[in-house]
């Protein structure tokens, strides 16, 4: 594991952050949560938040200005927008003065970001969330995955400091000539998810003969490989219900015939549907961290997830959840047969999997990332050291 000691947040008063965001409410996906929360916990302690995102969208959000930049969709997925600043980002950011920007899984807006932090000499601090070249590898583009990994360390290289969500996403840029990366975990609203949203009604709805409730929760698109869940079919007393929307609904619609398809949720109607299943299943192996399991947690829901990527930080093997070799979705498969035979351990995973997240609050990861903005404001240099 690789961490390092931060200022305290509690001696910091009044930042200006910049926060350049790949993604943003209205987009629904972990960059955007992130941004949000990280967003709302700046103004909420004192601070002054911009954030920079792509269009469109409202023009304050939780209190916080936005500066919408105009975007275009990718072919792959027309569902999030790509920021693409042609000039006027300099300015943005001359006009509100920032202490530090914040580069939110930079790509082309972060490049844009970066590089006009370093015109203004403002320090950045970079967060690393998405598998570039594992998403392309999933859409057939692996042949670029070489030249993705280049164009990132080049990007990241003009940060002060590289935040991580996951150790093995540390390993993972250490391996690929990255340097100055810290840890950076995320946090989970314990309200929203909790046990006690457990619904009996939608349970009954889902299962009316008392079947196995194991869902996903998440978006529908290839890199997040949802057609593994085919190896569930006709495991008997089981129940699979989908949760979310995606570029892939249609075709897993057919892949998962016997599936319920809940479609996107949001607010109290998400919280209910996480809190009712009896397993969360997590099935992508490019995930740098996966939020979706944090809340399933949370929620009481014990995780089936392969062993890579971020997940090898959230589930503990045979206490709150299992895991299973990545490309093996047999050995899934028989792990739900065998909680379908063995409530007992399945209502002890249960009690672990809410306590094993009761400490991981968004208010203490946003203390942290302010301790990480006075790091690098004050020009301190990031030492990694081994965790204790």
């Amino acid at each position: 594991m690789i961490t390092r000691s931060v200022t305290s947040a509690s001696i910091v008063t009044g930042v200006r952050v910049a926060l350049v965001a790949e993604s943003f409410h209205p987009t629904v996906n972990g960059v955007s949560n992130s941004v949000q929360q990280a967003a709302g916990h700046l103004r909420r302690t004192g601070h002054q938040p911009l954030v920079v995102a792509p269009g469109p969208g409202p023009d304050v959000h939780d209190g916080v200005p936005v500066v919408r930049v105009r975007s275009f969709r990718l072919p792959l997925d027309r569902g999030v927008p790509v920021g693409c600043p042609k000039d006027g980002l300099t300015e943005i950011l001359d006009g509100f003065r920032p202490d530090v920007v914040h580069l939110a899984s930079p790509t082309v807006l972060g490049w844009y970001g970066a590089h006009a932090a370093q015109e203004l000499g403002v320090p950045t601090v970079a967060v690393f969330q998405t598998d570039l070249a594992g998403f392309a590898r999933r859409h057939h583009l692996g042949a670029f995955a070489p030249a993705l990994w280049a164009w990132q360390r080049r990007l990241h290289a003009l940060a002060a400091v590289t935040l991580v969500p996951s150790t093995w996403a540390a390993w993972q840029l250490s391996a690929s000539g990255f340097d100055r990366l810290a840890l950076w975990r995320r946090g989970v609203d314990q309200q929203a998810f909790s046990p006690w949203h457990r619904s009996a009604a939608l349970r009954r709805d889902l299962a009316p003969r008392g079947e196995l409730i194991v869902g996903y929760v998440g978006r529908l698109a290839r890199e997040k490989q949802v057609q593994q869940l085919k190896v569930l079919t006709g495991v008997p007393g089981i129940r699979l219900v989908v949760v979310g929307d995606g570029p892939s609904r249609a075709r897993l619609g057919r892949a998962l015939p016997g599936a319920i398809f809940l479609g996107f949720q949001r607010g109290r109607a998400l919280s209910e549907a996480v809190a009712s299943l009896d397993v969360f299943v997590h099935t992508g192996v490019d995930e740098t961290f996966c939020q979706s399991i944090q809340e399933a947690l949370a929620s009481g829901v014990p995780v089936l997830a392969p062993a890579r990527g971020g997940p090898l930080d959230l589930v503990r093997h045979d206490d709150n959840g299992w895991l299973w070799p990545a490309g093996e979705p047999t050995v899934l498969r028989e792990q739900v047969r065998a909680l379908t035979e063995d409530r007992t351990r399945l209502a002890t995973m249960r009690l672990r999997a809410r306590a094993s997240v009761l400490g991981r609050t968004w208010q203490s990861v946003g203390d942290e990332l302010i301790g990480h903005y006075a790091d690098v404001i004050r020009g301190r240099d990031v030492v990694l050291q081994p965790a204790a």
